[in-house]
């Protein structure tokens, strides 16, 4: 049977996320950063008190189910009123408002998570709700008439984006408020896990064999820890490089977790000795400073998997309340139990960090011998790809004269050697995307945040593909999310932002963020030329332009449009009128 093993029922959904949040991140990070959560602990109180799940959330959005529609309306109200009632003291600027919507409909369960055409329209109808309002369905709408002391208005049949078909909405009117239930002491849990999202930082665990020859050991083990505890829904990870930002330095956890806004913090230690390895783990309150506990492994490098698995599972289940064996066994899935394998893709990240074509080579030849070693190695296939696909994007010269054709072959075999593997479906996502097969990109990079809803880079490759493929605004989404999962984002995140900006024709937004993400690389002052000559400062086009073309002096406009794929011709030339304008070379 086509349905076998898919399991479906009926739930209200309600989704919300910040209106104008890159904008609130643009003027100020930190506090930005900080006011959110503050109101995610409001919001996740409220959803608790109402009998709601959380079961999804990212960046800056919430997604919770309910049993019942009544309950989802009354909370959506009531989380609008307390954000209100928070905002009443700022000054404009610095307001925080939150779009809401409800749906009822028809949803798959996995694990969980839900998916499906019922959760796919609450979103889009919190989309289109008003900052500070709420939208419902019609289904909704149905449940609720009379039953609750609030008022709609018939906003009719709208179209809304990838819906194959109209949805009636309802607006809550914002003169009639709902009196919200008071704010319990202990939020109840809803299927026996915390209402609230548990949020931590993994801090680079310390060297301490004296060697810093072992670093990539100690580096490796922290960033699959990271890799591990990410696969859950149950928690919230920030992602790999914030908290790298730490390594080598003294850091109080209270401050670390002001920073990165968690309330829990693992650090650790690793000594390797021969054939031994001693490795320390403890998770600390971020608020109070105070171990939640903490324990040694005193193991032969052989075992260093299962110590991996120990330490996520005493996380996660210290944390989230439980963890199923499944569970276990799908994080685990895609990784390899041969130590030289894993050795020697370990050292291929650290030498492919470099971003040399030298340390490139290098770490290509690390990664064969790993799959040689372990021909199933599925996360060895990934980074394989990566070494082609940054050859071609760079232009370097390598043995492979077709290297994006390379790249795709390695990405498609490590999907089919574990079809669980995000990071194979985020190299087959780009990779695709290079190639200019957008639908095929989509796929993967969607696939990949199902699998791994906290992999920051993951939504915002995935608002690349949204940029090449005409839906800009969906981008600019998708990266204001990654950057609240990871707030020490590196550049590149802010120049996609950038990018979708200016995609959308918002070209002054586009020079903002563009300029936010320093150091400024060649990609950045190209688009930066694009948009200042769309505004007409010619003068600043022409310096970008100038500055691109001393990083890029072999650039011309033909090759490099064979190069970037747009699936809109409309897109295409709107990109090249920006470049010609600002007078870089045909």
């Amino acid at each position: 049977m086509e349905n076998a093993g898919v399991t479906r029922k009926l739930a209200v959904i309600l989704a919300a996320d910040v209106a104008g949040y890159s904008r609130l991140m643009a003027a100020d990070e930190e506090g930005t950063l900080a006011a959110l959560n503050a109101r995610r602990q409001v919001i996740d109180e409220l959803i608790a008190g109402h009998h709601g799940r959380i079961f999804t959330t990212a960046g800056d959005s919430v997604m919770a189910e309910f049993a019942s529609a009544v309950e989802a309306v009354r909370c959506a109200a009531a989380i609008q009123q307390e954000i209100e009632r928070r905002n009443a003291d700022l000054p404009e600027p610095r307001r925080m408002h939150f779009r809401v919507g409800v749906n009822l409909g028809d949803v798959m369960v996995g694990g969980d998570n839900l998916f499906g055409d019922g959760v796919n329209v609450t979103a889009r109808l919190e989309s289109v709700a008003e900052p500070g309002g709420v939208c419902v369905s019609g289904a909704v709408y149905d449940q609720i008439r009379n039953k609750v002391d609030l008022s709609f208005d018939d906003l009719g049949e709208r179209s809304l984006k990838n819906i194959d078909y109209p949805v009636r909405v309802f607006g809550l009117r914002r003169d009639r408020a709902a009196e919200p239930r008071p704010l319990p002491e202990r939020p109840a849990a809803a299927a026996g896990r915390p209402s609230a999202l548990p949020s931590i930082a993994v801090l680079p665990f310390a060297n301490l064999g004296g060697d810093p020859d072992h670093d990539y050991f100690a580096d490796g083990l922290t960033e699959d820890l990271i890799t591990e505890l990410s696969r859950f829904q149950e928690l919230r990870v920030i992602a790999r490089n914030s908290v790298m930002t730490y390594k080598g330095k003294p850091v109080r956890v209270q401050e670390v977790g002001r920073d990165l806004g968690v309330r829990y913090v693992l650090e650790g230690s690793v000594r390797k000795a021969g054939a031994r390895v001693r490795i320390t783990a403890q998770l600390i309150d971020a608020a109070t400073g105070h171990h939640i506990w903490a324990e040694r492994f005193d193991r032969d490098l052989a075992d260093i998997f299962e110590v991996q698995d120990e330490v996520t599972s005493r996380i996660v289940a210290t944390l989230a309340g439980r963890l199923a064996a499944s569970e276990r066994r799908r994080a685990r899935s895609g990784q390899t139990e041969n130590l030289e394998a894993y050795d020697c893709v370990l050292r291929g990240r650290e030498h492919w960090d470099r971003f040399t074509p030298e340390d490139n080579r290098e770490a290509r030849r690390l990664y064969e011998k790993a799959i040689e070693l372990d021909p199933d190695y599925a996360r060895a296939y990934a980074s394989l790809a990566w070494t082609y696909l940054v050859e071609h994007s760079e232009r370097w010269v390598g043995a492979e004269d077709q290297p994006l054709e390379r790249a795709l072959d390695l990405a498609r075999r490590g999907v089919m050697v574990n079809p669980a593997s995000h990071s194979n479906h985020l190299a087959l996502g780009q990779v695709c995307l290079s190639k200019g097969l957008h639908d095929e990109a989509l796929e993967a990079l969607e696939t990949a945040i199902t699998l791994n809803p906290n992999d920051a880079d993951g939504y915002v490759f995935l608002a690349q593909a949204l940029n090449r493929t005409g839906r800009p605004e969906e981008a600019i989404s998708l990266v204001e999310k990654a950057q609240r999962l990871n707030p020490a984002a590196p550049p590149w995140y802010t120049w996609n932002l950038g990018i979708a900006y200016y995609l959308a024709r918002r070209y002054d937004d586009a020079v903002t963020a563009l300029r936010r993400g320093r150091p400024l690389g060649a990609m950045a002052y190209r688009w930066l030329a694009a948009s200042y000559a769309q505004l007409g400062r010619d003068l600043e086009a022409k310096a970008a332009a100038e500055e691109y073309l001393k990083r890029t002096p072999d650039f011309s406009l033909a090759r490099h449009l064979e190069m970037l794929h747009f699936q809109q011709a409309e897109d295409r030339d709107h990109y090249t009128e920006g470049l010609r304008k600002a007078g870089l070379p045909e």
